[in-house]
């Protein structure tokens, strides 16, 4: 029979190595980073439920703790986001850009505490920001402006309409910046209609507007995929017939991907949403375990009738 003194001590060295054995466990999960991911968009709209979704994966394949949030461009809210983001220890920030500039003190103030910052859909690199992971919207705009004017769909003098969730936000601005650039020069009008952000208002005012502009409309931009998932029921209640009016514009919607299999809409751009949920969220991992990630990931993709289909179910996954 074990002393009291013997008994104590076997007990005592059992206790050491069971919290030996467990301690690498509880470390590893104490351990495991957590990733910040804030959108200027709002959770109802197309792009950002597939976006969050592709953030969520990131997280789950990758082992980390994810916390995310909406601001439906609210700058205040956002910047205060980013803050308390930082407040709170963040191991890597994600964030878009709801306007150039206004992330500035923010993102410096992440950098002195060492937290990288990647930036996805909307980009602002003044701020020195470590990586993009989005499309570049000048460069997007220019190639909505080209596909009209290069398939003969437009030419002086013809007027294209541009409706917007959000005129004057970065992405509107951007847009805007690289159609004028192909159609200044050769004279076609264009003109940013603010539909606005409300789902509800906005496909009620294209269709007030084009019922009584038909007439006018040459082509139409679709400069934001809420706009661009409202052209089929503007078309008819404005009594317009599928290519009557050519379309381009943004199509990360399983609705824009089917108005291009229908005929409504002759092209558009896919920006693989998901990818800019993922990628920033890995590229944060990366970031954490010492890696460089001083390099920006472009996501974007035209797509016609020929293959739409491949796109609608994307849309649907």
């Amino acid at each position: 029979m074990l002393s009291k003194a013997r008994f104590l001590g076997v007990f005592l060295l059992v206790v050491g190595l069971t919290a030996l054995l467990v301690a690498p466990a509880a470390i590893g999960a104490d351990d495991k980073p957590t990733f910040y991911w804030i959108s200027h968009g709002s959770s109802g709209d197309p792009i950002w439920i597939f976006a969050l979704r592709g953030a969520k994966q990131a997280a789950k394949d990758l082992n980390v703790n994810l916390k995310s949030s909406f601001h439906q461009n609210d700058i205040s809210t956002h910047q205060e986001a980013f803050k308390s983001a930082i407040a709170a220890g963040a191991d890597g920030i994600a964030s878009s850009s709801p306007d150039q500039g206004v992330l500035q003190d923010e993102v410096a103030m992440a950098k002195e505490r060492g937290i990288p910052v990647v930036f996805f859909n909307a980009d602002d690199p003044t701020t020195g920001r470590d990586a993009y992971v989005g499309a570049d919207n000048v460069e997007v705009g220019k190639s909505w402006a080209n596909y009209l004017v290069n398939n003969d769909l437009v030419e002086e003098g013809d007027f294209v309409w541009m409706p917007v969730e959000v005129p004057g936000a970065t992405y509107q601005r951007e847009e805007t910046r690289g159609i004028s650039s192909v159609f200044d020069p050769l004279g076609i009008e264009y003109d940013v209609f603010d539909a606005k952000y409300d789902p509800v208002q906005s496909l009620q005012n294209m269709k007030n507007y084009l019922s009584s502009h038909k007439k006018k409309v040459d082509a139409i931009i679709g400069l934001g995929d809420m706009v661009m998932g409202n052209i089929k029921e503007t078309f008819e209640a404005a009594g317009v017939e599928p290519g009557d009016i050519p379309v381009v514009g943004w199509g990360n919607s399983a609705e824009t991907a089917k108005e291009v299999m229908d005929g409504y809409v002759q092209a558009a751009t896919w920006q693989y949403p998901q990818s800019q949920g993922y990628m920033p969220i890995a590229l944060l991992n990366m970031a954490h375990q010492g890696k460089p990630i001083g390099y920006d990931i472009v996501t974007v993709a035209l797509y016609e009738k020929e293959n739409a289909e491949s796109y609608y179910e994307l849309a649907q996954q």
